[in-house]
């Protein structure tokens, strides 16, 4: 109830106020924000994703501008040398509006992003969108093999036969690159594990068929059990330290994340930034209002 409740005044707060909440795990509002944090990021030898701020637009021109902004952000951060790539998000360039359009948007941004022998990661949305996306990332994968990859969602239960099905990607020039993580958005039980054992069992079912079948893995979770689980499987399939790496959301868990990076394990942190800070915050707390009890805790300990 108490969580409900934070999710569901959190929108009406002053903004001020929610920036308590969210500033530990936001960039900023501007590029030059975004560059600066993860400059400090590359400092200690770790590697970034840049997300722009920004889902679900209401028309087409706003697809547009967030091409714009994306192609904008790669040009910036190639300039200053930045070690990192880029994430996108379908709806924030049309998905649920126009398919093809939102296609051509994130074509264009892959286009640019390999000029620079560089990289974009669609990310996975909620379930409804998942036939879309993986439709678009393979269209990108035939044209782009060793610039895009994609989300997966170990909660969703058909993620396992996602993999299984995508298999047909896979070559020795260019491997496939998924990033694996829990999932955040409210399902049915029908279509996602709700457990927490559930959805740890199946992280790891979907990242041992990974590394059998020599997927590069971006392993995406600040649970220690599951690294732990990374570690034993690294281990069992005897996986060189270059082909996969561990990821994690900015300003989470930076205790587990430097002891990861101390071991000699590829580290890559979610860097999201832009205006639309307040309503990426409001949103996921609505989406998943458990989260309000854990910024609560953080607003007075990190880690």
């Amino acid at each position: 109830m108490f969580n409900k409740l934070i999710a569901a005044s959190l929108p009406y707060m002053p903004k001020k106020l929610v920036w308590m909440f969210s500033k530990r795990y936001i960039a900023g509002e501007t590029i030059d924000d975004a560059v600066r944090e993860s400059k400090k990021l590359n400092d200690q030898g770790i590697k970034v994703t840049v997300d722009l701020l920004g889902e679900f637009i209401t028309n087409l021109d706003e697809a547009t501008e967030n091409k714009e902004s994306y192609l904008k952000i790669i040009e910036t951060f190639e300039t200053n040398k930045i070690d990192g790539n880029f994430s996108v998000k379908p709806t924030f360039f049309g998905l649920l509006i126009d398919e093809e359009a939102c296609y051509q948007n994130i074509r264009t941004i892959v286009a640019k992003a390999a000029e620079y022998n560089n990289f974009i990661r669609v990310d996975m949305e909620d379930s409804p969108c998942v036939d879309q996306e993986i439709k678009i990332f393979r269209r990108l994968k035939a044209e782009f093999p060793k610039n895009v990859g994609l989300v997966v969602q170990a909660y969703l239960k058909r993620t396992y036969s996602d993999l299984q099905n995508m298999m047909d990607l896979q070559n020795g020039s260019s491997n496939l690159n998924y990033r694996l993580c829990k999932g955040i958005y409210v399902e049915s039980p029908e279509v996602a594990y709700k457990k927490y054992e559930e959805i740890n069992d199946n992280y790891v079912k979907d990242l041992d068929f990974i590394f059998q079948n020599k997927v590069y893995p971006g392993i995406a979770t600040h649970d220690k059990p599951l690294v732990e689980s990374a570690y034993k499987l690294i281990e069992k399939y005897n996986v060189p330290k270059d082909q996969y790496e561990f990821q994690m959301l900015y300003g989470v868990t930076p205790d587990l994340r430097k002891s990861i990076v101390d071991k000699g394990h590829t580290m890559r942190v979610y860097v999201p930034f832009g205006k639309d800070w307040f309503g990426y915050s409001t949103r996921r707390l609505k989406e998943n209002p458990k989260m309000a009890s854990l910024i609560i805790k953080a607003l007075f300990k990190r880690g």
